[in-house]
């Protein structure tokens, strides 16, 4: 389930895992795969001071292509993307089934194809610079709050990951951050 997390340059955004069948995050309107992010935090994290890279995302402009996460959730309306990604992944009956899926990964080709009707790939430029800030793409957060969006993804989001297993590219990010040389990302799991 995506949070509410305050960004220093838009107010409270969005960010998390929406399906739990899914390893894909949002940041508003902002679409990409759990395996992208941690690659490109990690990749940010071995680096020996302020760097930037170029990550592709998917971009819904229109909040009804996004459409109804508690729609969706309720098992009420069906629109946009979430809608599609929830009428093949439904919300779990049994409230115990509510659990992220670490082998989400698996459905990264359907996702893409639910995807591609309501998005353009676009590319943002992801990184922490000199002024504390890290970016993703408009977007600018404390690095407090980055922290927090690492953590989140290292738990499994809300409601954790499922039999506290976690896929490997969460536990690769987790490592590369920690033997990493960028204090930017020091203390991420303090």
């Amino acid at each position: 389930m995506p949070l509410s997390f305050e960004s220093h340059s838009h107010g409270p955004l969005a960010f998390g895992f929406f399906n739990i069948e899914s390893d894909m995050l949002l940041l508003d309107r902002y679409f990409f795969f759990c395996d992208d992010f941690c690659d490109w935090i990690a990749t940010l994290a071995e680096q020996e001071s302020s760097a930037f890279l170029d990550c592709e995302v998917f971009h819904i402009k229109k909040e009804q292509d996004i459409g109804d996460l508690m729609g969706a959730i309720h098992d009420i309306r069906f629109t946009g993307f979430i809608g599609r990604v929830y009428q093949q992944f439904p919300f779990p009956k049994n409230p115990s089934g509510f659990r992220q899926n670490p082998e989400g990964g698996e459905s990264r080709q359907l996702i893409n194809e639910l995807i591609a009707p309501f998005s353009k790939i676009q590319a943002v430029e992801i990184g922490a610079d000199g002024s504390g800030f890290f970016r993703f793409g408009p977007y600018e957060f404390t690095r407090n709050v980055c922290h927090e969006l690492i953590r989140y993804v290292w738990q499994g989001g809300y409601p954790r990951w499922k039999e506290d297993i976690r896929p490997a590219c969460v536990i690769a990010m987790a490592d590369r951050i920690n033997q990493g040389r960028n204090r930017y990302f020091s203390g991420v799991f303090a």
